[in-house]
């Protein structure tokens, strides 16, 4: 079995990141819900 997961903190940011949430609707959704739910991290 060969080793799948590489991180990358940039890759990670751009994909899951706070900037790339607020872009889409959807993410945008994710943000509004994780506020109310009182997560400590909104996200990556």
């Amino acid at each position: 079995m060969s080793t799948t997961y590489q991180p990358k903190k940039r890759k990670r940011a751009k994909t899951h990141g706070f900037l790339k949430r607020s872009k889409s609707a959807g993410g945008s959704k994710v943000l509004k819900n994780r506020r109310r739910k009182g997560r400590k991290k909104l996200s990556v």
